[in-house]
């Protein structure tokens, strides 16, 4: 439960325009984005965060404002040197439809993008959301093992219904992985893996 995306929250209305400014979290971020979070938590759709959790990660996150109002958030966070995660994904009640998810995937997309990373990944229920936004379904033993220690926590853990979904960033290091497979018969992506330099 790592991203408070629902549908709901995710179909945009047409004609309305939101002048949505993304920028990276600060210190002072951190209570909005608590209470964003566990509001979702209270729900059972995300993991609860603690002030310490947010506080050692607050440079993963960025938040979306709206008008100067904290209306979403969400994080990257990196599992290995290649491969991170976009996670902590929330999106305020009254700013659904409003294109604040699009906005903040976007960014940590981009985010990404400066790093390097070959891909990102995410746990979702709106998999058609991120399929607009150019990931794949993917199978979660792929994932790097780190990601299981937050789903430990979880109290859905044993009956998990999230949905694994892979954005590739760099099309070139996926034709150099011999662990890379797609092809039309499968709505999967096999997790890349990097290739040992000799």
């Amino acid at each position: 439960m790592i991203s408070a995306l629902t549908e709901d929250a995710v179909v945009e209305h047409a004609g309305e325009r939101r002048d949505l400014v993304v920028r990276k979290a600060a210190m002072h971020d951190i209570a909005p984005i608590l209470e964003l979070i566990n509001g979702y938590a209270a729900k059972g759709i995300m993991l609860a965060r603690t002030e310490m959790e947010v506080s050692e990660d607050i440079r993963d996150f960025s938040v979306v404002l709206d008008g100067g109002r904290m209306v979403g958030c969400g994080a990257l966070h990196f599992y290995t040197p290649t491969i991170g995660e976009i996670r902590s994904l929330a999106v305020a009640e009254q700013s659904k439809t409003h294109g604040v998810g699009r906005r903040m995937i976007e960014a940590l997309v981009a985010e990404a993008n400066q790093y390097s990373l070959d891909a990102v990944f995410a746990f979702t229920y709106v998999a058609g959301f991120f399929q607009k936004m150019g990931f794949h379904e993917v199978e979660r033993g792929e994932l790097p093992l780190k990601v299981w220690k937050d789903c430990l926590r979880c109290s859905k853990f044993q009956c998990c219904d999230e949905v694994a979904v892979l954005r590739i960033l760099q099309p070139e290091y996926c034709s150099r992985s011999q662990q890379y497979i797609s092809d039309e018969t499968s709505h999967l992506v096999q997790l890349p893996i990097p290739s040992q330099v000799k």
